[in-house]
């Protein structure tokens, strides 16, 4: 089914939505979604100051519970479909497509060539928000690099080399496990295509046509998956494990390794202190890599009735010292230059891990079929190779299928 404005109006007419500034004696009300990794967090002191400086406009802030990506852009995705969606809220790249299709989105074109902190957010960062069609519906607000921690002072017991290759990276994974210890925390539950991607299109498979189902690509997956069916490195727990048991499993001593991001990189310190770091994502046989960029944006609504406070809100958040309280908040790197410049969130050895990935950092490309890869398709094939239902070649066939036809 193809969803159109009209159904995301419920029933309204599909009429051009005029646009107008908040008027004095009647306060606009933006609500807003967002979501933060860390539940205790919140965004109440960024609204305050925002209703501050803007009396006319009204912040209806309402957290979503991320659940691993999954139950957030359902939810989303739901209440636009059904005319209750919010007129702002946090989006990434994978939602865009599935967006378009809807009609949802407000171009922000106009209110970013007249936004005068522009120049503060990079050009690299303005190309990867740019949209197929060359519009902007999304304005950065934070980002991450995926990285590899890992426990040092075990790597030093067992004279190991931190892994800067697959070949390394499993020999350290078999080293590690014994009893109630596991050598690597694989995530095979919602959110998990990014470890996935780190291993299988960093070995050799791509996601261009017949670059899913090459022997090159058949044999990264097959790697990927015996982690699990033949070496044994992983919880038994993996194929369904989502962010929060491989973070949990990390901080108690029963993972040597797994990916993340910068985001669980204090909550990792206050449970290991120095004794957990980061290194990029292994490279692969080829020497090839890649890292999965984490975009986190703002995004206006075709249904809001409040599209020009909507987007002084998100202005607001995406503007130097505001932008540096925002990332300090979620837990992410702040977009703006300058307050990348005096970042100290986290260790410096998190930034500079981040730092070092960038080179192998990619984007899934921004198609309807990533929308269903990433939500529904990825983690019900994957658990099933995980758990020896299907083969390793069909689950990539499936991929193919879902892509190419």
């Amino acid at each position: 089914m193809k969803f159109t404005r009209r159904t995301i109006l419920a029933g309204a007419t599909a009429a051009a939505i005029p646009l107008a500034a908040p008027h004095a004696q009647k306060p606009a009300t933006v609500r807003w979604w967002y979501h933060f990794d860390d539940p205790k967090a919140t965004p109440d002191a960024l609204v305050a100051g925002f209703e501050k400086q803007n009396p006319g406009i009204r912040i209806q802030a309402e957290s979503i519970p991320w659940g691993g990506g999954g139950d957030y852009d359902t939810r989303l995705y739901t209440a636009l479909i059904a005319g209750s969606g919010p007129d702002a809220a946090m989006v990434k790249f994978q939602n865009m497509p599935r967006l378009l299709e809807m009609e949802a989105l407000a171009p922000l074109d106009r209110f970013i060539d007249a936004w005068t902190a522009k120049s503060d957010i990079s050009d690299d960062l303005w190309k990867l928000h740019m949209a197929p069609n060359g519009k902007r519906y999304y304005l950065p607000l934070q980002y991450v690099v995926l990285y590899l921690y890992l426990r040092p002072d075990w790597f030093a017991q067992k004279g190991l080399p931190l892994p800067t290759s697959f070949d390394r990276f499993l020999a350290a994974a078999q080293a590690f496990t014994m009893a109630e210890r596991w050598g690597f925390g694989l995530r095979g539950g919602s959110g998990g295509h990014d470890f996935w991607a780190s291993f299988v299109l960093g070995g050799g498979a791509t996601l261009e046509k017949g670059g899913l189902v090459t022997p090159a690509a058949f044999a990264a997956n097959k790697w990927f998956i015996d982690l699990h069916r033949t070496y044994h490195v992983t919880p038994p727990s993996a194929p369904t494990d989502g962010f929060l048991q491989t973070i949990n499993n990390m901080k108690a001593g029963r993972t040597a390794m797994t990916i993340h991001h910068i985001g669980s990189a204090n909550d990792m310190v206050a449970a290991l202190g120095d004794n957990i770091t980061a290194i990029p994502i292994p490279r692969g046989p080829q020497g090839d890599g890649w890292t999965t960029y984490g975009d986190g944006s703002n995004a206006v609504f075709a249904a809001s009735r409040n599209q020009e406070a909507a987007w002084k809100w998100i202005a607001y958040l995406s503007t130097g010292e505001t932008n540096t309280a925002f990332a300090k908040a979620s837990a992410q790197l702040p977009v703006t230059t300058s307050s990348l410049a005096a970042w100290d969130a986290q260790p410096k050895r998190f930034i500079q891990a981040s730092a070092e990935s960038l080179p192998i950092a990619r984007v899934l490309p921004a198609t309807t079929q990533t929308a269903d890869f990433t939500r529904t398709v990825w983690p019900q094939t994957t658990q099933k190779a995980l758990l020896g239902q299907i083969s390793p070649d069909d689950m990539m066939k499936v991929f193919d299928k879902l892509y190419f036809g």
